[in-house]
């Protein structure tokens, strides 16, 4: 018997997200109309909704069908468009975006960032063992917070004394601790940030050192220096980016372990490699939820026409729920392999900080076995409202220490 597909929330409205029958959403829509279209609304056109994992990985890798010059989130492509398009890495195809995506790359090759990562390792290691002698914290705000955003403000060569202010900054662009946030906050913070890099732009550029904003100021991209604003750009990308993926699915991972004993044994036991506790922590939380393209010309996909000019909205949270690509789709299993996930995209837009995320990731689990003897949450986690990404604000944790080497050590 065929079965019904629900119906379809709003997903422009970040309420739609924190629902927990979106799987049941989500999975109709894979099964019985993997390309749905949303409507707009009298002040929003309306969009393409993508949910199949094969769908996403092919739209994503076709940049001459569909660009992201557009803009590439919700947020700014039903108003016109991002003003970063051609500009900013994330939102620029062709030639230009293969010569700024080799320049950034000098920065976030693992040979270059072999003594990022050490730093990373040992900043999570005290983050612990602070936390492990107060006993009881709020593992998003007082750990997983702290660790991405100092990787890549140290990458940026942020002041230590800007850096609380960055972080509130991050948090307020793309998503709320509330349902009711104003309509402004976002924008402001935005605004904020972006004139924050400007003058860190300025500095560098009088004044050069070995840091990112100091490569892009003085590297040559189509045969000229980068404009001041494209520097600013890419900067506010790469301090978004940097930040909300490897903290969002640090949290998420502690929770899912709290929900999961079975998991949190595989881990301290060792019976799980930390590439693959990493990869599927990933895949679990995915916490960027969508990416979004417009098509440049007609294409046909099971039997819809996406219009030149149409919107095309690419859900990584359904498609990394595939039962056509992950066995047990909704199992939480940190052994998983193979384990194809789109967390970090695909193509020629595939996560410029993949590397670093992951080592941030690794980095959390390994120092959660090592040092950590039992995780209990002491009190309810607080949802982000976004509809661009998925995870928590809050997760407040008593923690145990580990006394004694760990099952993995013996």
């Amino acid at each position: 018997m065929t079965q019904a597909v629900p119906a379809v929330p709003d997903l422009v409205d970040p309420t739609s997200h924190l629902d927990p029958g979106m799987d049941e959403v989500w999975a109709g829509l894979r099964r019985d109309d993997p390309v749905h279209w949303h409507p707009g609304t009298a002040d929003t056109p309306g969009f393409w909704v993508v949910t199949r994992h094969a769908d996403v990985s092919a739209i994503l890798r076709d940049p001459a069908r569909f660009t992201s010059e557009k803009g590439n989130v919700l947020a700014t492509m039903l108003h016109g468009g991002d003003s970063g398009a051609g500009r900013m890495l994330a939102v620029t195809d062709g030639p230009r975006h293969k010569e700024l995506r080799t320049v950034l790359m000098s920065a976030f090759s693992p040979r270059a960032l072999a003594g990022v990562a050490q730093r990373v390792r040992s900043t999570t290691r005290r983050l612990l063992e602070e936390a492990l002698e107060r006993g009881k914290v709020d593992f998003a705000q007082d750990i997983a917070s702290h660790i991405p955003l100092a990787t890549i403000c140290d990458l940026l060569a942020v002041p230590e004394a800007d850096r609380d202010y960055i972080l509130t900054l991050t948090k307020s662009a793309l998503a709320s601790d509330y349902a009711n946030q104003d309509s402004g906050e976002d924008r402001l913070a935005r605004g904020e940030l972006l004139l924050y890099f400007h003058d860190l732009t300025r500095q560098r550029r009088a004044n050069p050192g070995d840091d990112v904003i100091s490569l892009l100021a003085t590297r040559k991209v189509g045969g000229e220096l980068l404009h001041e604003d494209d520097i600013v750009l890419n900067c506010y990308s790469l301090i978004m980016g940097g930040d909300e993926t490897s903290r969002l699915s640090m949290i998420g991972a502690v929770h899912a372990m709290i929900q999961r004993p079975d998991q949190w044994r595989a881990l301290k036991s060792g019976d799980v490699t930390m590439a693959s506790a990493g990869e599927e922590v990933l895949r679990w939380t995915t916490p960027t939820m969508h990416f979004g393209r417009v098509a440049t010309e007609d294409v046909e996909l099971h039997g819809r026409t996406i219009a030149e000019g149409d919107l095309v909205t690419l859900w990584f949270n359904a498609a990394n729920r595939d039962e056509g690509v992950f066995d047990d789709p909704y199992r939480f299993d940190l052994g998983r392999s193979p384990n194809k996930h789109l967390t970090l995209g695909y193509g020629p837009h595939f996560c410029l900080g993949a590397h670093l995320g992951r080592v941030e990731i690794t980095a959390m689990l390994d120092g959660l076995r090592t040092f950590v003897a039992e995780v209990e949450q002491v009190g309810d986690e607080r949802h982000i409202y976004s509809n661009f990404l998925s995870g928590m604000s809050s997760l407040p944790v008593a923690l145990t220490p580990q006394r004694g080497p760990t099952p993995w050590e013996e």
